[in-house]
Parts: structure tokens; C-alpha cells; sequence
């Protein structure tokens, strides 16, 4: 659409009256509400302080427009330095195991090599927000918290979190969903893990409870 063309949902500038006289009427932006309000959060470590103190509300957003321009000027996932996090979670909702909307969930977890950084993390992040922030997953959708990028000298990991893991139906659903919206190659397996089983680990590795 060119910038000449009249918005479909704002009130054009001109106003003509019966007379033929041009009433100037000022442009409303009006902005389209998301269904949920969401929240940014900012993770940085710093081993002189307790997880939950490096843990941060950076804003929360509501329409389309306020995420855009918030996205547009954060500074890329890919250029955070290792041992940061960004997540993106429903107001009310804090980032971690304990919170009691995700004390019983856990998350699909996709893990990239040091290669990725540069050439697909940044596009897999915005593709996880925008499933999550446009209710993606139709039905299901209510079961979805909140993503997380974790930044590591690893290899960097994406998760969209879930409420309840015993709710298959809409696991596997969003699972699967979340595959398709990232253009993961179908021989790509992708695996859900519990948060309770990755608390407590005996090892580096979580058992997986699903997997598409």
C-alpha cells in the first residue's frame, strides 16, 4: 500500500460538506488490540546475586503496534551476550518453574548450534513471539505462558511454555503447530520436557514426555 492511500481504519483527512467546503479532520491512529496483555522480561546472569534479582520487567504491550515498536528497537537475541534471556510471558505471569501457572507445565524446546546464532535465531525468535502474542494455536492457545531464548556459548535454546502437561491433546497440538510456523524440516524431532522432570535432574539431560 502506498503512504497516499487512505488507512482503513482511521477517518480520512478531508471532509467535504454539501456546500463544498473541505473540512481538515485529523488523522486517529487507532491501534489493534492483542487479545492478552504481555510481558517482556530481561535475564542477565550474575552469580553475586540470587536468580530471581537478575530477573527483570523491561515493559508490557497490548497491541500490535506497541509490540512491533518495541521489537524494532531491542537489541537482537543474537547479539546478547551468553548467560542472558529474553522472555516473553502473559501479564501475570513470572518466567520460572514456581509460578503457579507453570509449576504443572513445561515447554517445547528447540536447541540450535553456535552455527545458527547468526543465520536463524533471530528469525525463530520473532516466529515464536508471533505465535504466542497472535494466539496461534487456536483452541489451545489459553495453554500457551510464554516463550524464552536462552543465550549460551553452548548453543542457544528456544522454548514456548505450557500450563499442564497432562493436557496431551493441547501439547501435542502446539507442538506441532510450533514446528510448522518455524519450518522445521519434518525429519527435525523437537521434544517437550516437563518442568518438574528438568528440576530435578540428576544430569545435563531431561527426558523428553512428547515429541513431534
Amino acid at each position: 500500500m502506498s503512504s497516499s492511500e487512505p488507512c482503513a481504519h482511521c477517518p480520512s483527512r478531508k471532509d467535504v460538506k454539501e456546500d463544498g467546503e473541505a473540512v481538515v479532520v485529523l488523522n486517529t491512529h487507532i491501534k489493534h488490540p492483542l487479545q492478552s496483555r504481555w510481558v517482556l522480561w530481561f535475564y542477565k546472569n550474575d552469580k553475586s546475586k540470587m536468580w530471581q534479582d537478575n530477573l527483570r520487567i523491561v515493559t508490557k504491550f497490548d497491541t500490535v503496534e506497541d509490540f512491533w515498536a518495541l521489537f524494532d528497537n531491542m537489541q537482537p537475541a543474537s547479539k546478547l551476550s551468553s548467560g542472558c534471556d529474553y522472555a516473553v510471558f502473559r501479564d501475570g505471569i513470572v518466567p520460572m518453574w514456581e509460578d503457579r501457572r507453570n509449576k504443572c507445565g513445561g515447554r517445547w524446546l528447540v536447541t540450535l548450534s553456535k552455527q545458527q546464532r547468526h543465520s536463524e535465531l533471530d528469525r525463530f525468535w520473532l516466529e515464536s513471539l508471533l505465535c504466542i502474542i497472535g494466539e496461534g494455536f487456536g483452541s489451545f492457545s489459553g495453554d500457551v505462558c510464554g516463550a524464552v531464548i536462552n543465550i549460551r556459548t553452548k548453543g542457544d535454546k528456544i522454548a514456548v511454555w505450557t500450563t499442564n502437561t497432562e493436557n496431551r491433546e493441547a501439547v501435542i497440538h502446539i507442538g506441532r503447530r510450533y514446528k510448522e510456523e518455524l519450518n522445521l524440516p519434518k525429519k527435525l524431532v523437537i521434544g517437550y520436557q516437563a518442568h518438574a522432570d528438568t528440576a530435578t535432574k540428576s544430569n545435563s539431560i531431561t527426558k523428553n514426555k512428547f515429541v513431534v
